[in-house]
């Protein structure tokens, strides 16, 4: 039996080429870096000292993905945006508990390494936490040949934070008479793209490079928009006990993701219409002959984060979040129930 000589590199896993990413990526993680961090890149695990006078620290962590959007950016060869979702998808979830984001990690997993491309895809995440207010300490680029198709790969992230536990966000200062403020999307976020790809670009036919006039862009520069990050604009007003409750509105919707923060006897009513929802979801909806709960219950229509807020500071709030570069609306209430989100004018199923 002939025998050569194999290395890692001949099997597909190059390592030059992973240690030149790493250096692609250096100067964009150093970027981000805030009071706390500890070391330099290259170690095996990224060092952080919670600094600050905090009583009773609570650290809140949370990890997500891209999903199935990035089948856009492959379709596209376009990867800067996309380290931006990633973020927003972590950053705002621990946000919802009242956390600061202090560091965020990635994976990036590849089926054979452009080091080019991957520092394209981390300069996105990093300019992410900066906008978060975070610190990229480190991640993994894995490079594993045969299991990813050519050109493609998987990216996730994983965010830490950190909350005084009197001012956790559990739930609990939710009650009937409060109002509901909706902050809005920059469209489809990253939740829903599974039936979106499907209805738009096997169904409709549509081309990711064609202008649709009623989006005023082509299809591929509309659906990779990435994803808002709310953390500046809420954290203040978190600090102030002016936010009672927050909702990340991902994956299962204006339908699902509400309940998660309600306690037991109440529920929230959101009147449509008090918002403007994004052109895309009436494409999707018209193309795919989608059901209104379908809708609501796949894709954020538009808000990407609900705030409740007691009805007398909802001038201020609205005002504060219009500075910060939000577009806030008041979209509902919060009413005695049993843990649902009503919709006036109903949805129809």
């Amino acid at each position: 039996m002939s025998r050569r000589n194999w290395t890692y590199a001949a099997a597909g896993v190059d390592i030059v080429a992973g240690s030149r990413a790493v250096e692609l990526m250096r100067e964009h993680v150093r970027s981000t870096w805030r009071p706390g961090v500890l070391g330099d890149i290259g170690g095996f695990g990224g060092l952080f000292a919670l600094k600050g006078t905090y009583r009773e620290p609570v650290l809140v962590a949370g990890a997500d993905g891209v999903g199935t959007k990035l089948k856009i950016a492959f379709m596209l060869d376009r990867h800067h945006t996309v380290g931006q979702d990633v973020v927003a998808m972590c950053v705002n979830d621990i946000l919802v508990h009242g956390a600061e984001p202090l560091f965020f990690l990635d994976y990036l997993a590849v089926g054979k390494l452009d080091p080019e491309k991957a520092a394209a895809i981390v300069k996105g995440v990093a300019a992410a936490c900066r906008l978060a207010g975070c610190a990229l300490l480190g991640g993994e680029t894995a490079e594993m040949p045969g299991f990813y198709s050519p050109g493609e790969y998987d990216l996730a992230g994983f965010a830490v934070g950190v909350v005084e536990r009197k001012e956790l966000l559990d739930g609990t200062a939710i009650r009937p008479g409060q109002a509901v403020v909706g902050l809005a999307s920059s469209g489809l976020h990253s939740n829903g793209f599974s039936l979106a790809r499907r209805v738009l670009l096997e169904e409709a036919g549509l081309s990711l490079g064609g202008e649709i006039p009623v989006l005023g862009s082509t299809l591929g520069e509309e659906m990779l928009k990435p994803a808002r990050i709310y953390v500046r604009a809420l954290l203040p007003l978190i600090r102030e006990g002016l936010i009672k409750g927050l909702a990340h509105i991902t994956g299962g919707g204006l339908v699902e993701n509400p309940p998660r923060i309600l306690p037991p006897g109440v529920a929230l009513r959101l009147y449509r219409g008090e918002w403007p929802v994004p052109p895309i979801f009436n494409l999707i909806q018209e193309a795919g002959g989608i059901s209104d709960l379908e809708m609501y219950r796949t894709f954020n229509m538009g808000l990407g984060m609900l705030a409740v807020v007691e009805k007398g500071q909802v001038p201020s709030v609205l005002t504060r979040l219009r500075a910060a570069g939000e577009l806030p609306y008041l979209v509902g209430e919060v009413v005695e129930g049993a843990g649902e989100v009503e919709f006036v004018p109903p949805l129809e199923g």
